[in-house]
């Protein structure tokens, strides 16, 4: 059986879900290449719990979790099923890894991973589930549990930290349309970090990128990007997903572990 690939994937605002643009296409591009691929885990930063919660609801609903955004976003629905047996292996790992974990049978499937599968997989035609992101991840920590789900990959389970590059809600609510320097500036330093396989650096980026804090007040839409390192094959080269700025703060950077080269990327100017 072919090792299913690791992604992370820039989900940026709900809106993405209308407006693809330039990460949309390149998600569909991947999308059509896949192959294998029996299941897809995601790790959202839109399910936090205290301890690890997995999905495994058979079918899930679509969750509109966000408000005040134009009413068309609310009628999608991503209609994949889940996977009741995957997620039961997925606590197994997690659990022999020393996290505490639960199951959660209700769980439907929020906009961290509905949104961007519409591009990637928009036929709804591969089971997709959730595993929570707890309270007290770091950046070490989210490294360990992409290793412990690893081995899912062996079974054909694709698995993506769904976050974003960049996520500064207040600047995100006040910003024009021209990227900020800021945003340009991280995405550049946490995409030379990936491509040199620089785990220790990303590890501490907080102390060493340009603009951290900015680029992140808080941590959660960036350790899904850890947790997708902590799951890749060390030895798999990088594919950059180049998605441009959104908003002028939303930086759409995503990566890919274990595809063929999708295209070259561009310089990332908005």
């Amino acid at each position: 059986m072919t090792t299913a690939p690791t992604l992370f994937i820039s989900h940026g605002a709900p809106t993405f879900a209308l407006e693809p643009g330039r990460l949309g296409p390149r998600l569909q591009a991947l999308g059509r290449q896949l192959s294998g691929v029996n299941a897809v885990l995601v790790v959202s930063p839109h399910w936090q719990t205290r301890d690890v919660r997995v999905m495994s609801t058979a079918a899930p609903e679509t969750v509109h979790d966000f408000g005040g955004f134009p009413s068309a976003l609310y009628e999608l629905q991503y209609p994949a099923l889940g996977h009741p047996q995957y997620a039961a292996e997925a606590g197994r790992l997690l659990a022999d890894a020393g996290f505490v974990v639960g199951m959660d049978d209700r769980r439907g499937l929020d906009h961290g991973a509905w949104v961007p599968m519409r591009h990637l997989l928009p036929g709804a035609d591969v089971p997709v589930f959730q595993v929570s992101m707890p309270h007290t991840l770091d950046t070490a920590v989210a490294l360990q549990f992409g290793r412990a789900l690893a081995p899912l990959r062996e079974q054909g389970v694709m698995i993506v930290g769904s976050g974003s590059m960049t996520h500064n809600l207040y600047e995100f609510r006040q910003s024009g349309s021209a990227a900020a320097d800021y945003a340009i500036e991280f995405t550049q330093w946490i995409r030379q970090a990936v491509s040199s396989n620089d785990i220790e650096r990303l590890r501490n980026y907080r102390q060493l990128a340009p603009h951290a804090e900015r680029a992140h007040p808080t941590e959660e839409h960036f350790l899904p990007l850890l947790v997708a390192l902590g799951a890749r094959t060390d030895t798999q080269a990088v594919q950059v997903l180049d998605g441009g700025i959104s908003n002028g703060v939303l930086a759409m950077e995503s990566y890919a572990w274990g595809v063929d080269t999708l295209n070259t990327p561009n310089p990332i100017t908005h």
